[in-house]
């Protein structure tokens, strides 16, 4: 087919910016937003709308049917414009153009009747209307304008005069070539089982809507497509594969972990808890790899679940490796574990790059010997040196914070890689851990131990921070511990930020009998961990910092967290700061404290957070709220399909019945090369083709 009007320079910049190369391309870039174009305004109506101008955003886009009268050129220089008065029988409007005015005065005739399409704004009393859109007929494709599409266009693209109702015109003239149907990706079986239309109807419909109704009928049936692919790429190359790597069986529940259930076990174990030991045991007595992903609020009790994990590994015979991103989680880990175990007859060992020469030498002796169960340490375990006698079992602990390549080195000490599980205190939404981490089994801990007090949560303007200091002052006299968190280390000209290192002068002589630490990501590892340790053991009571305290350190005796400028943070960052604090029996508070009136987003995020201390919540709503992002880190893995129309934040009840229906055909033929599924197969290689995707095994 030949498409009239776009030549080489327009071809390029489809190309270019909006990665439009054939005619499918073309017709898979959907709008982002409809508009009712229904109706035809008078001039005289858009009167109505002038107080509304005043108070709100601006007046509503509109359609009039008229005549330009006449055409004006104004000003020189880089301050030169094209206007033009509209006029119909009620009245008259003025038109301005700042670009392309020669384009402009050759494409459009005085008294000829257009129809126009734009938002009013007023200037120096009167109603104009910037770079109107203007057709000699309302007729769109398959009938009279209506419901119609607006398309993405870059600056770029409108340079080239490819603004919305140009891409709008390429797909019409696409569709009126067309001598067939839009070739139909999914099977008959799937569109009876998805309940969809069409992809030859949806198509049509996404970009010229006969109805309400046929408009979202096609954009179910594109988001379920779109879904579907996903979900069976995802299916196919992990739980339905043949070749799914084989693993140890710990068939044995011994002497280590029954001691421990029944004699040094802190509390009962919640529901949740068991449920997820449950599936863990299961998982390593299959026969398969475990590849797991335990995701838990702070608090919840995902260490308690991991070590219970390793005990089965040291009944059955195998060791395992705890590693954490930092030396201060692995000191800790390292402690809780070996007053847990005390008196069991497990080995517990650490290793971080402190550990000092000849310990390192004789504990690698002992690790090569069998002699150590269970060894906690930083990435020095993935070091070459580092050599166990049968590893059985790797437990990662903020999983995000490791490279690929790290996570790849600790599970290549075997040549039978040892069952992993991966843990986070970031909770993920249902549909992002379907999407990210759909290679992974995935265990959810959404209950808190017994006796702990939820986190208080106040938001304070900084106009009553006096008031706040007597208040923290009082927790500082009960023999409390606060942390004071800041948004940047150095002044900043572009936003209104507290200084970390003002704050912390400040603090001194606000508390001046108390001592104060300092830490933040510019500094040493060395001088970290020892301001941190300062911290942990109560040689100061006050620690100032960035966001670097906000994964992993655990001191109960803190139950004040003061955020400055707390509508400069997110909501996933602000529920982890919270979850330092809480620790122990205390009650916490959790303090945010705003500059001046707070965006309505940034209020919203306040809100959400002094009404819930449910991390699943809100990380559902920080998905709405701002989309995916980089939610645990999963940029890194990414996901193997671009979604052009399908959205994680909204979409959940699609994706549910697409990966449903995608792991029923699965099961059934889990290669996809049954003749009834060729057409399924087809498409998944054409889209495997078209974007390579990185996909593995998390461990």
């Amino acid at each position: 087919m030949y498409l009239p009007g776009i030549g080489p320079r327009k071809a390029d910049v489809l190309k270019r910016e909006a990665g439009i190369s054939s005619f499918e391309d073309m017709l898979h870039y959907f709008p982002f937003k409809y508009i009712d174009r229904r109706k035809i305004n008078k001039i005289s109506d858009i009167r109505s709308f002038t107080e509304q101008a005043r108070t709100d955003a601006g007046m509503p886009y509109i359609q009039l049917k008229g005549k330009i009268v006449n055409f004006k050129t104004v000003g020189e220089g880089y301050k030169r414009r094209m206007t033009a008065t509209f006029a119909d029988d009620t009245g008259t409007v003025d038109l301005v153009w700042f670009k392309n005015i020669k384009a402009v005065s050759n494409a459009y005739k005085v008294e000829t009747e257009y129809i126009l399409f734009g938002k009013p704004a007023l200037f120096n009393g009167r109603i104009n209307i910037a770079h109107p859109e203007l057709e000699t007929e309302n007729r769109f494709f398959g009938g009279e304008a209506g419901i119609q599409g607006q398309y993405t266009t870059t600056e770029a693209m409108k340079n080239a005069f490819l603004h919305s109702r140009a891409i709008q015109k390429i797909i019409i003239s696409i569709l009126e070539q067309m001598k067939e149907p839009v070739a139909e990706t999914l099977t008959t079986e799937v569109i009876r089982s998805a309940h969809t239309i069409s992809l030859d109807e949806a198509i049509r419909n996404i970009h010229f809507p006969t109805s309400a109704t046929a408009l979202d009928r096609a954009e179910y049936r594109l988001k379920f497509e779109e879904l579907f692919f996903l979900q069976l790429n995802i299916l196919q190359v992990t739980k339905f594969s043949e070749k799914r790597i084989g693993g140890f069986r710990f068939t044995t529940v011994g002497h280590c972990f029954n001691t421990f259930y029944r004699k040094n076990l802190p509390f009962e174990l919640t529901d949740a808890q068991k449920r997820v030991v449950r599936e863990i045991r299961a998982d390593m007595n299959s026969g398969r790899q475990m590849n797991r992903l335990l995701q838990g609020d702070v608090g919840s009790g995902k260490t308690l679940v991991a070590l219970l994990s390793a005990l089965i590994a040291v009944d059955s015979g195998y060791q395992t490796a705890i590693m954490a991103p930092t030396e201060i989680l692995s000191q800790q880990h390292y402690s809780t574990v070996t007053q847990l175990l005390k008196g069991i007859g497990v080995n517990v060992c650490l290793l971080t790059g402190s550990t000092k020469k000849k310990e390192r030498e004789t504990l690698l002796t002992a690790l090569a010997a069998g002699e150590i169960h269970i060894l906690i340490g930083t990435h020095a375990l993935i070091e070459s040196n580092v050599v166990f006698s049968r590893l059985g079992l790797v437990i990662i602990d903020e999983q995000h914070r490791f490279g690929v390549e790290q996570r790849s080195r600790l599970r290549d000490k075997n040549e039978t890689p040892p069952h992993v599980l991966v843990m986070t205190a970031t909770p993920i939404p249902r549909t992002l851990a379907m999407t990210f981490y759909g290679d992974l089994d995935v265990s959810i801990i959404d209950q808190l131990p017994p006796g702990r007090k939820p986190v208080k949560t106040i938001h304070i303007s900084s106009s009553n921070r006096e008031n706040l200091c007597r208040s923290v002052r009082r927790q500082l006299q009960q023999g409390r511990q606060i942390y004071i968190v800041y948004p940047m280390i150095e002044e900043s000209s572009k936003m209104d930020l507290k200084n970390l290192t003002d704050g912390f002068e400040t603090t001194k002589k606000t508390y001046p009998e108390y001592r104060v630490s300092m830490i933040h990501g510019k500094m040493k590892p060395a001088e970290k961990n020892g301001e941190m340790q300062r911290f942990v053991s109560g040689e100061t009571q006050i620690l100032v910092a960035t966001t670097v305290i906000e994964v992993g350190v655990n001191v109960p005796n803190a139950t004040v967290m003061m955020i400055e400028n707390a509508e400069r943070f997110g909501l996933s960052q602000l529920h982890q700061l919270r979850g330092r604090t809480g620790r122990g029996a205390s009650q916490s508070f959790c303090i945010l404290l705003t500059d001046g009136e707070p965006s309505e987003n940034a209020r919203r995020r306040i809100e959400i957070m002094t009404e819930t201390n449910d991390g699943f919540l809100i990380a559902e709503e920080d998905l709405k709220m701002n989309g995916p992002g980089d939610i645990d880190g999963t940029q890194q893995r990414g996901i193997p399909f671009n979604l052009k129309i399908a959205k994680l934040s909204h979409d959940g009840q699609i994706l549910n019945i697409a990966r449903d229906i995608a792991t029923g055909i699965l099961e059934h033929d889990p290669t996809l090369t049954k003749e009834e599924n060729a057409p399924l197969n087809s498409h998944l290689q054409k889209m495997k083709k078209q974007k390579k995707a990185g996909w593995f095994m998390i461990s």
